[in-house]
């Protein structure tokens, strides 16, 4: 690493270190969110349609964060496939007293699925992060 920083080494690494994901971020709100192909003609529009992307993506990220819980980072569309395009339907035949919203969840994955929802109502433990200042 080069820089013009008069600062000791470990210091260096750790003021970049916390920029070393940015160009996966970049990447994924190019892929996955459309970031890099949406330009409109009025600028207040492209910057509208900027703040929605910024919006969705930093929920997906909560979601990740509060529901997944995973140390991999799922792509929108690994989501999508495993969590959020699921097929349901309301019951409310005569044999149950009270309206039923039942999910077509394989049997195989039930369980996992199950098990993800439980987790999203128990705390999220946060990593401490530390500034260098």
């Amino acid at each position: 690493m080069l820089t013009d920083l008069r600062l000791p080494a470990l210091e260096v690494w750790r003021l970049y270190r916390g920029r070393a994901d940015c160009e996966n971020r970049i990447k994924e709100l190019k892929a996955d969110f459309g970031l890099g192909s949406f330009v409109l003609r009025d600028f207040w529009a492209t910057e509208a349609a900027l703040g929605v992307t910024m919006l969705a993506y930093n929920l997906m990220s909560v979601f990740r964060h509060a529901v997944m819980r995973q140390q991999v980072h799922h792509t929108l569309a690994t989501l999508h496939h495993q969590v959020l395009a699921v097929g349901a339907l309301w019951d409310d035949s005569a044999k149950n007293t009270k309206q039923t919203f039942r999910l077509a969840v394989a049997r195989k994955r039930r369980s996992w699925f199950e098990g993800l929802w439980v987790k999203a109502g128990e705390p999220v433990q946060l990593t401490p992060v530390r500034q260098n200042l």
